[in-house]
């Protein structure tokens, strides 16, 4: 393995100048400075997501302990997203990391049973149509990560993410359904950026359908 970045088309390694997010690619022209070779538009995007999401985190996060916690999370469940869409699976690392921070995240706001049963709870429905599915239906990985994102974002606001998961994810799927040939109902569809993208918006957005619906009645 290498130890330091390098082109993956011409090998060459990459200066610090090459490798200064957002700014090289454009400075470039999303191509490699030394064989021209075209830069995957993923990383800038990568970069750029990086930064939005590190920025909510502060905005959200003043103090440096739930800054470092919160900021280390979503740039894990970043990852997560890119590693799926890549590669159809969740790395058990990075359900294990998410996990951790969300015991710590519990235990910082105070370690109640309803706080530690919130990852269980949320993680048991995905786990079960893993187990009776046996792993076709959902990823058991999925469930994992559901476990986590419990811990982080607490009962209600994390049963809002899953419902916003399921909702994007089979709207998503329909429409790929309908446009691109030779999809069907029994294509691979990654699930894990869905329930990221439910847990942002519950996050960022303080998106909570469970306690909002009860006032309106």
């Amino acid at each position: 393995m290498h130890g330091r970045s390098r082109c993956m088309r011409c090998d060459h390694t990459l200066s610090a100048l090459d490798l200064v997010p957002l700014v090289s690619y454009l400075v470039l022209r999303g191509r490699c400075r030394y064989c021209g070779t075209h830069i995957s538009a993923q990383y800038p995007l990568v970069e750029a997501a990086a930064a939005l999401l590190g920025a909510g985190v502060f905005v959200l996060n003043p103090t440096p302990l739930m800054f470092a916690l919160w900021f280390l999370a979503w740039m894990t469940l970043l990852f997560v997203v890119v590693y799926d869409l890549r590669h159809f699976i969740i790395p058990w690392s990075c359900s294990g990391l998410l996990a951790i921070l969300g015991l710590i995240h519990v235990w910082i706001l105070g370690f109640d049973i309803w706080s530690l049963s919130a990852g269980l709870l949320l993680a048991a429905p995905l786990l079960l149509l893993s187990l009776v599915s046996r792993g076709t239906w959902m990823g058991w990985g999925d469930g994992a990560l559901q476990l986590g994102l419990g811990w982080l974002l607490g009962f209600t606001a994390g049963l809002t993410g899953l419902v916003l998961a399921f909702w994007s994810g089979a709207a998503v799927g329909i429409v790929i359904l309908l446009l691109k040939k030779g999809y069907t109902m029994s294509s691979e569809l990654p699930f894990a950026p869905f329930l990221i993208l439910g847990a942002g918006v519950a996050y960022f957005f303080h998106v909570d359908i469970f306690k909002t619906l009860p006032a309106l009645f």
